[in-house]
């Protein structure tokens, strides 16, 4: 069972119970960096020559001298800080900081244990106590009913969240919560058939909160994942979010206050009141981000994406306009707000320790938004701001004390998650139910007036708004031509990327849009990113590039960032120059020695996870250690059984190694246990084609298809393979279905301009490559 010392302490600001999706998508995104690439590559890549490379280290080489410094700080018991910090100590008390995971016992749990039976998704789960102890009856992992001990609790408002101890030191995020606000059961996944064979169930590795959750609602947290034991020892130094989660280890800071001696920050690796915003900013984004770790924890004092890769503004974490749509909390929202730009900090609305509002009503934005027009709040940036009495009907359009009133309510519109959870979008939008329409982004004047009443709503807005200045293009008009393959995309994309004053999130987010518009001009701007002082800017800016050039021609733009003094960006750029580093990288070798070994050492410190050990069988395939391969690819499976990719890639290497009557009987498994896994059925049509089996393979490949229809690489596989099978009119059908719901999509357009002519439809190839020109008149495809 996981272990802590020490009682008492804090959630991160504002941290909720726990979700699956907290961490999920963006972890797919930074985790699978080679397994998305690399699917396909043991049956179409010779086997390399070794590569070899230093031992793990997690420092690069940057500097060849270091200051000498005084041994790390150590975590302390926070009951010492209450002499000293009574007035924080007490605004701390009794705050969701403070309660973010508690003990199980009668004092702190809040759900109704008295033989309470709650059914849902096709489960029964009884809650019950057992003298002092807490119990759910409810299936496990092999859907039969069985008794499991509450250890913890998670959050306190507006739910409560259960954490079960299943064994080798797991804890385990129950489905089912208690609504603390109705005084209610419910189920976290609504209709959405989790049962124990679906991957949203508590039992499952998505749910495990040792990897999930526990970080960001206890202090000085440690997962401690033994992977040759496939158990957890984790540790913490205090349960909720305390001091030190924030501060630091403290130990320093009482040789301090003891001494009065020089030491910086009072003992602290970092001063949180420091002039640059961006040290607590990124101190809270820890956890108050959409984010993947890069290890056991962090470091204070080192920036954000020394320890994390958070996530740009994909499509399907935001909305076009950068408004949250999945779970991603405050950070990324915020950052695209001209409040970050200006300097705003979260301590300037919010009291990071009792986590309230530093004033009533509109009182917080008043600081700033004021009939004098200028801030009250020191270190932001006034300039532009306006002389208005933003508290009145004639700003707000609405009566006092009435829905719309309120500042939040029109700049900061919200989503409920987990149920019953209201998050207020943090990127202080204004408005614009006119643009809202025509780009299918979320509004809060359409939100409150729907129906009809939208539709006068948006004539009302256009003669409140008949004056507004015209701007240049907007980030959001703009993405909706890149995502959706429009005339003018690649000029919109290009003039983006060409702005100043465009935040680093959404340039990151650009620069992730390239690869569908590439020409010079694209390469040029992604090079010039490279040297973008934003970390998130030049670690896009790496994929960027790699998108674009073959390795050898990579290696001179990439390997300077061998040296970066963020890890996220030195890892990027290490990963992919592993083919070119082959070859050597001459004075740049010691370098990427360096940075592939922290790569090396991420997904190792990853261990739990399926994903970090399929990174780690492709990473060993790709530098000549094979035999460590197959076992790593094992063990993805024994870690997630449900891990496709990790069963995908192990049967291209059995084929490969000549063991294909092993492999098709372990897809065959696969299959029987998954019949409706989009990405098996089309690993299965493959494996027919190149068995010559090809009439067999094509309703394979087209029911993958069909289970996934926004697929590109599903339907265009199809598509090619009705096309060499004589069924030329068919593919066309297929890549013109592709192309409607995947307009950008450059395979299918080529492909289907090529059978088109091949089959005397040159108006239509016509059309088509018209199209193509205007969507992106610089692509080399065209030449």
């Amino acid at each position: 069972m996981p272990k802590h010392k020490n009682k008492a302490a804090a959630p991160r600001p504002d941290a909720p119970p726990t979700s699956i999706s907290r961490f999920l998508f963006p972890f797919f995104i930074s985790v699978l960096l080679l397994a998305i690439v690399g699917i396909g590559w043991f049956l179409f890549s010779s086997q390399p020559a070794p590569v070899t490379y230093a031992p793990l280290v997690t420092t690069p080489i940057i500097t060849p001298e270091k200051p000498v410094v005084a041994a790390p700080a150590k975590m302390v018991d926070e009951q010492q800080c209450q002499g000293c910090h009574s007035e924080q100590v007490k605004d701390w008390q009794g705050s969701h900081h403070q309660l973010a995971m508690q003990e199980a016992s009668a004092g702190t749990m809040l759900g109704d244990f008295n033989n309470i039976t709650f059914k849902a998704e096709n489960e029964t789960t009884r809650f019950s106590r057992k003298s002092d102890e807490f119990w759910v009856n409810t299936p496990g992992n092999d859907g039969k009913n069985a008794d499991f001990k509450v250890a913890y609790t998670f959050g306190v408002a507006p739910l409560q969240q259960y954490l079960i101890e299943v064994g080798e030191g797991r804890l385990q995020a129950l489905g089912v919560a208690w609504d603390s606000e109705k005084h209610r059961w419910f189920h976290l996944y609504p209709g959405q058939g989790v049962t124990f064979k679906n991957p949203l169930h508590w039992s499952k590795p998505s749910q495990n909160a040792n990897f999930m959750c526990v970080e960001c609602h206890t202090t000085g947290y440690k997962r401690n994942f033994d992977a040759a034991k496939n158990t957890f020892d984790s540790q913490w130094n205090s349960l909720g979010v305390g001091c030190q989660a924030c501060h630091g280890p403290a130990s320093s800071h009482l040789e301090w206050t003891a001494k009065k001696t020089d030491l910086i920050h009072a003992g602290f690796a970092v001063d949180l009141k420091d002039n640059d915003p961006t040290v607590e900013i990124e101190t809270c984004a820890r956890c108050h981000s959409r984010r993947a770790p890069l290890g056991d924890g962090f470091t204070v004092g080192k920036r954000l994406m020394d320890d994390y890769l958070p996530s740009p503004l994909t499509r399907e974490l935001y909305a076009l306009d950068g408004k949250i749509k999945d779970e991603v909390f405050e950070h990324g929202s915020f950052a695209q707000s001209k409040m970050f730009d200006k300097g705003v900090r979260c301590s300037n609305c919010h009291n990071p320790h009792s986590n309230e509002l530093k004033a009533p009503g509109n009182g917080v934005c008043l600081q700033c938004h004021n009939s004098a027009g200028k801030t009250s709040v020191a270190g932001v940036e006034g300039k532009g701001l306006q002389a208005k009495n933003y508290d009145s009907i004639e700003h707000t359009r609405h009566a006092i004390g009435q829905p719309g009133s309120q500042c939040v309510d029109c700049h900061m519109p919200g989503k409920f998650y987990m149920g019953n959870d209201y998050r207020h979008d943090h990127s202080f939008s204004i408005p614009n139910p006119e643009r809202a329409k025509k780009l299918g982004t979320p509004d809060a004047c359409l939100t409150c007036h729907q129906g009809k009443a939208g539709d006068k709503i948006s004539d009302q807005f256009k003669l409140w708004n008949s004056a507004t200045a015209a701007q240049a293009p907007r980030y959001d008009e703009s993405l909706w031509l890149i995502r959706t393959g429009q005339p003018g995309a690649a000029q919109a994309l290009y003039e983006q990327l060409q702005r100043s004053n465009l935040p680093a999130i959404q340039r990151a987010t650009l620069l992730a849009e390239l690869s569908l518009y590439p020409s010079e001009q694209a390469l040029k701007l992604a090079t010039q990113d490279l040297r973008n002082p934003a970390p998130q800017v030049r670690e896009s800016a790496v994929r960027a590039i790699s998108a674009f050039l073959p390795p050898a021609e990579r290696a001179p733009l990439l390997t300077p960032l061998l040296g970066d003094p963020v890890k996220a960006v030195r890892i990027a750029a290490a990963r992919d120059l592993l083919s070119a580093a082959r070859n050597g990288l001459g004075s740049a070798q010691p370098n990427w020695n360096s940075a592939i070994a922290e790569y090396e050492y991420v997904q190792k410190s990853l261990a739990e996870r399926a994903e970090a050990n399929l990174n780690l069988a492709m990473l060993y395939q790709a530098s000549g250690r094979s035999a460590e391969v197959e076992a790593l690819l094992r063990t993805a499976l024994q870690r997630d059984p449900d891990f496709y990719p990790a069963l995908v890639t192990l049967v291209q290497w059995l084929e490969a190694s000549g063991r294909g009557q092993e492999a098709q009987a372990l897809l065959e498994q696969g299959l029987k246990d998954h019949p409706h896994a989009a990405l098996l059925l089309h690993t299965q049509g493959l494996s027919l084609i190149r068995a010559g089996k090809t009439a067999q393979a094509m309703p394979v490949l087209r029911k993958a298809a069909e289970l996934e229809p926004r697929s590109a690489q599903f339907g265009y596989v199809l598509a090619v393979a009705l096309h060499d099978s004589g069924k030329v009119d068919e593919a066309c059908e297929e890549l013109e279905r592709l192309l409607k719901v995947q307009p950008t999509n450059r395979n299918a357009r080529l492909s289907l301009i090529q059978y088109y002519l091949e089959n005397g439809q040159q108006p239509k190839a016509q059309a088509l490559l018209q199209g193509w020109k205007k969507m992106n008149m610089g692509d080399p495809a065209l030449k």
